[in-house]
């Protein structure tokens, strides 16, 4: 974590030992603090790095996602190290999703274009097409449209607990005895820290309520699926192999489905060998 990042976690910092929780512990969870970029679709000085909506645009051999298109983000134009994902230099990221369950089947795509790539606009009903079923109509017209700027954030867990491999119960996360209070701490702070936005790449996920990291409950998912024949591996149940690519807060927008939160994850060799096919979702939606 850079200079900058940690001084704008001074606020947290300093509520933390205010709380009494020892200097030690609120290091060891500063240590944590993972860089990454809040996308807002508010005006201001931050770059235009992508948009909500939009023409679907893909190459000619490339199949249409299964599921609804959500965003598109240029990754040219993002800042420099903005994250700590492995992310190609330029090209584009497609997010595709459907703010619902289907544990344990993915819930949608990442479909990554390369700078230069001759694309054509696509039908967006074309794989998925909700035919005169009004509700999912409904769903899909109230995505959100419109362009989406880059805040350079820094995140930290919101969750507390961890499942240890081959257990079933979970456990304090190891090392952060006092994990329940500083989660609490962030909480209260984060917003003199960090933007809200309706979209974020990289940093700690986030749903409206967290216990378990939403990234192990993917995995999870992803190891069920493929013991179910639904999705393809090899995929390591270890969370510590994978990461977040994306949350979508998808509830501020979706008719219907208020709450909901899209997680897009994926292994890390993946993300680094581009295979960015091979991304896991999730959704989390208490109706």
């Amino acid at each position: 974590m850079n200079t900058e990042l940690r001084n704008r976690l001074r606020p947290f910092r300093d509520k933390a030992l205010a709380h009494g929780i020892p200097a030690d512990d609120v290091e060891r969870w500063l240590a944590t603090a993972r860089p990454c970029v809040t996308l807002t679709r508010e005006d201001g000085m931050e770059p235009v790095v992508g948009r909500f909506g939009g023409p679907l645009e893909l190459p000619a051999d490339m199949p249409t996602p299964e599921d609804p298109f959500v965003a598109t983000i240029d990754l040219a134009a993002l800042p420099a190290d903005a994250t700590d994902l492995p992310l190609p230099p330029d090209g584009r990221l497609l997010f595709f999703a459907w703010p619902e369950s289907d544990y344990p089947d993915s819930a949608g795509q990442v479909v990554y274009v390369p700078e230069g790539a001759t694309v054509a606009e696509r039908d967006k009903h074309e794989s998925w097409n909700p035919g005169d079923v009004d509700e999912y109509r409904a769903m899909f017209d109230s995505y959100p449209q419109g362009p989406l700027r880059a805040r350079v954030d820094v995140s930290l867990p919101y969750h507390t607990n961890f499942t240890p491999p081959g257990q079933q119960r979970s456990v304090l996360l190891p090392g952060h005895p006092r994990a329940e209070e500083l989660v609490n701490v962030w909480e209260d702070t984060r917003d003199d820290i960090a933007t809200d936005g309706p979209m974020q790449l990289g940093g700690y996920a986030d749903e409206e309520a967290v216990y378990l990291d939403p990234v192990e409950i993917a995995v999870s998912g992803a190891t069920h699926a493929v013991e179910s024949g639904s999705w393809e591996g090899p995929v390591s149940a270890d969370p510590a192999d994978w990461v977040l690519l994306a949350d979508w807060f998808a509830g501020e927008d979706v008719a219907r489905y208020e709450g909901s939160t899209v997680h897009w994850v994926i292994q890390r060799e993946d993300l680094a060998a581009r295979r960015f096919d091979r991304a896991f979702v999730t959704v989390y939606w208490n109706p």
